[in-house]
């Protein structure tokens, strides 16, 4: 392998993001990606697991066993669907709440640390590029 290999860099940069990001709230018991199911919750309450999935580009099996997760945590709250049957409505309790106004506080923290060794310019490339390569694979 390459030493400066993609697949490699792009792995050990998520490591060191998830690392900061459990340090930064290590009580909490949640991890980035389930703050990022949190946050976009708290923005569209009554969505279903499906529109979550639209929203944060999470796979379906993936989401529906984190919102398991922090359904059993009692952070969602989830009742079926009056339009649909098989789909559940979902809504933050308190303190899924809470939690995800504290997770996003946290990670625009850790994002701010881990920008810090790059300039504004290489930041914004940085981002376009990330962003180009997730488009091109949808």
């Amino acid at each position: 392998m390459p030493a400066k290999s993609l697949i490699a860099l792009l792995h050990r940069a998520n490591q060191i993001a998830n690392e900061e990001f459990e340090r930064s709230i290590p009580e909490s018991g949640v991890t980035a990606r389930q703050v990022q199911v949190l946050s976009a919750l708290s923005q569209n309450e009554g969505c279903s697991q499906t529109d979550l999935c639209e929203m944060t580009g999470i796979d379906r099996s993936t989401m529906a066993e984190i919102v398991s997760r922090l359904h059993k945590r009692r952070l969602v709250e989830r009742r079926r669907s009056k339009d649909d049957a098989r789909a559940y409505v979902l809504k933050l309790s308190d303190n899924g709440r809470t939690l995800a106004d504290l997770g996003e506080k946290s990670i625009n923290s850790v994002e701010d640390k881990l920008m810090t060794v790059l300039s504004v310019k290489a930041r914004s490339d940085l981002l376009n590029i990330l962003e180009k390569l997730v488009v091109a694979e949808r």
